[in-house]
């Protein structure tokens, strides 16, 4: 990048570090399923496709979610896979290109859980799976996790960590959000149980504890573990796992105790409160309950925020820009350590360079187009 003009954006730029390593700035590619890996395999489409980002600027990439190696981590097609040799070697140039940009890249590791159902690939035979049972017609889609599941699914977790290790990524980061595996037993609405990983906050976050301590075991002291969580479901953007900061801290604490070293805190606008009598937003509330550093994401950038119907066609995406001073702003105070973007890096890679430029004007608009991208 070349030098900018203006000073107005250099929070954005000041570089942190990140395990051993540093990044450039604090501008992260957030995670976004594109459906690109047939067979789920990255090519050479994925490869340019993020290291187009990479030299576009931004310090740290969180890939779409990769599959674990369970029989039912997967619920969509073409999503990308983090195990088998073909899948490995693939991710293992994606890593190669993004680093030789300048930047660096963990997986976003990632079991759909319940969101599963009978009929999907890459085995059709096999239900989803989830904290609590789901029949449909008559037919269990959603099957009960025994303890026996569980460990399996967390040694599937380990698994996928030590080979994003040995291929070269800069960490991991678990997908605890949105309604998907974890966040399923996280969410008292999904989980009925009444064993160890059901009832209390506390039991409902033990699945979440525990694969970030597999997670941990199987990497290294010093290998960043990036946990996302959300309120908002892919069903219900008005969910909610904990009600109040004091919830907050129970769950955060016994996460910061597993070994969580960055927490991805995904709402679908960055600036909302999160609980009444407080300006503050969740990520804002989960640095100062948890003191680790806090990746802030929600319509960075844009000024609408993003559902599920924009991405099934249902809603226009279109969507133009807005004042990055909330944002600068949120990192000058110290609420938030890193900013992430989705939208704005699929219209335009360039966004870091263009901001750090002070070329405003020249950043591309998110529209219908830009989600339908190959690159």
């Amino acid at each position: 990048m070349s030098q900018a003009r203006e000073s107005q954006h250099q929070a954005l730029f000041k570089p942190i570090a990140f395990g051993p390593h540093t990044l450039r700035n604090r501008i992260v590619m957030s995670p976004m399923t594109r459906q690109r890996s047939p067979g789920g395999v990255p090519g050479e489409q994925s490869v340019a496709y993020y290291q187009r980002r990479a030299e576009g600027g931004v310090g740290l990439i969180v890939t779409e979610g990769t599959c674990i190696g369970h029989p039912a981590a997967s619920g969509y097609n073409n999503v990308p896979d983090l195990f088998g040799p073909q899948a490995l070697e693939g991710w293992k140039r994606v890593v190669e290109a993004v680093h030789q940009a300048g930047a660096r890249i963990v997986p976003q590791l990632w079991h759909v859980g319940p969101i599963r159902r009978l009929g999907q690939a890459p085995d059709p035979l096999v239900p989803g799976y989830g904290p609590s049972e789901i029949s449909e017609g008559g037919e269990v889609q959603v099957k009960a996790m025994s303890l026996d599941d569980i460990e399996q699914v967390i040694e599937a977790y380990a698994q996928a960590a030590r080979d994003a290790r040995a291929i070269g990524f800069d960490g991991v980061e678990i997908h605890g959000a949105h309604e998907y595996l974890i966040d399923s037993f996280i969410w008292s609405q999904t989980n009925q149980r009444d064993d160890d990983y059901g009832g209390s906050l506390a039991n409902r976050t033990r699945l979440a504890a525990r694969i970030v301590q597999a997670v941990r075991e199987a990497t290294s002291p010093d290998y960043p573990i990036m946990f996302r969580f959300s309120q908002w479901k892919i069903s219900d953007y008005g969910a909610r796992i904990v009600d109040n900061a004091a919830e907050l801290k129970v769950f955060l604490d016994i996460l910061v105790e597993a070994g969580v070293d960055v927490f991805d805190v995904s709402t679908r606008r960055f600036w909302e409160p999160a609980f009444e009598g407080s300006s503050d937003s969740l990520a804002a509330w989960t640095r100062r309950l948890s003191g680790k550093p806090v990746m802030m994401v929600g319509s960075v950038g844009l000024d609408k925020a993003y559902s599920i119907a924009q991405l099934r066609g249902n809603e226009n995406p279109d969507a133009g820009q807005a004042d990055l001073a909330p944002v600068v702003g949120q990192l000058q105070s110290g609420a938030v350590d890193l900013v992430a973007l989705g939208r704005m890096l699929l219209a335009d890679p360039q966004w870091p360079t263009k901001v750090f430029e002070n070329r405003l004007a020249e950043i591309n608009r998110f529209d219908r187009e830009a989600m339908q991208t190959e690159i």
